[in-house]
């Protein structure tokens, strides 16, 4: 393969990765007026799980007994990014809407980059800590919906606040993932990740708190959001890495920043109204992780 062929993969790869999980924002925008956060979260990967084990024995066949042997790390990285992540972020689109909370994710490749820094005890360039502060300067333009008042008032949309724990809390995941990842393939800690999810979300679903969607379209949703932005995403996130030389390891991250272009698009299309705070605030956001970006290179 061509040095141009495999960097048209692996674009390929992380753009479809960033549209599927733009898709998780507005259809798991529409999933929670049916299914709770502890539904969706237990279900979506209860039914994503065995694929990926399947997925990853045909694409890495890795030695299951010596990844088994990680279990308590990849208990820690599923509680943190796939339980955690998943129950903050489907919490918050109870509360706010799916442009919202994709606007405040665009802040995490940047929050990514500080936490591996301070992680890495060196301190980040002036122009990682100027396109840190434009990043947040955005957030809280989206947060405040551009009311300076709202921010005096510290009256601010509590979806919009737990998209700003979700966003901390992949973060976390993502820097101890990356760091001592050890011998484990990627898909395979992704597919013990979402096994051992299913099985701590399990209690809640033996307790009641489980419960499969009542209707066609809470069941499609639902479904979507396994097979696609569980599913499909991981698996395309991790191929895509695979493929990435590691001297660029470090632009994967930009690729996120399309999930807000994505999901803004997606719900331009459906007929939702995008703000001008939301259009200032998401400006000032990229802006920011640009920033990041070249201050890293």
């Amino acid at each position: 393969m061509t040095e141009r062929a495999r960097g048209l993969v692996v674009a390929g790869c992380l753009t479809g990765a960033t549209l599927f999980w733009a898709g998780n924002y507005v259809v798991g925008a529409a999933a929670v007026r049916e299914l709770s956060p502890v539904s969706l979260t237990a279900l979506r990967w209860a039914i994503a799980a065995l694929p990926l084990v399947v997925i990853a024995q045909l694409v890495e066949r890795p030695d299951w007994r010596a990844a088994l042997r990680t279990w308590r790390r990849q208990l820690m990285l599923a509680v943190v990014g796939m339980i955690g992540y998943a129950l903050l972020v489907y919490s918050a689109l109870q509360h706010t809407s799916s442009v919202n909370a994709s606007l405040v994710n665009a802040l995490n490749p940047a929050l990514i980059a500080l936490l591996a820094a301070a992680l890495a005890r060196s301190a980040p360039s002036r122009q990682a800590v100027a396109g840190m502060l434009l990043g947040l300067a955005g957030v809280l333009v989206v947060l405040t919906r551009g009311r300076i008042e709202t921010l005096l008032s510290l009256h601010v949309n509590l979806g919009d606040l737990l998209m700003l724990g979700a966003i901390t809390v992949w973060s976390i995941y993502t820097v101890i993932g990356r760091s001592n990842a050890g011998s484990v393939p990627p898909i395979t800690a992704t597919a013990i990740q979402a096994v051992l999810s299913a099985v701590v979300m399990a209690p809640f679903a033996l307790a009641g708190q489980v419960h499969w969607p009542r209707t066609g379209s809470g069941t499609m949703a639902l479904l979507f959001i396994a097979v696609f932005p569980s599913l499909g995403a991981y698996l395309l996130w991790n191929l895509g890495l695979r493929r990435l030389p590691e001297r660029a390891a470090g632009t994967a991250g930009v690729y996120m920043n399309l999930i807000t272009v994505f999901t803004v698009a997606i719900n331009a299309v459906l007929g939702y109204r995008i703000g001008a705070a939301q259009l200032v605030g998401g400006a000032l956001v990229l802006g920011g992780v640009l920033l990041v970006h070249r201050a890293r290179r």
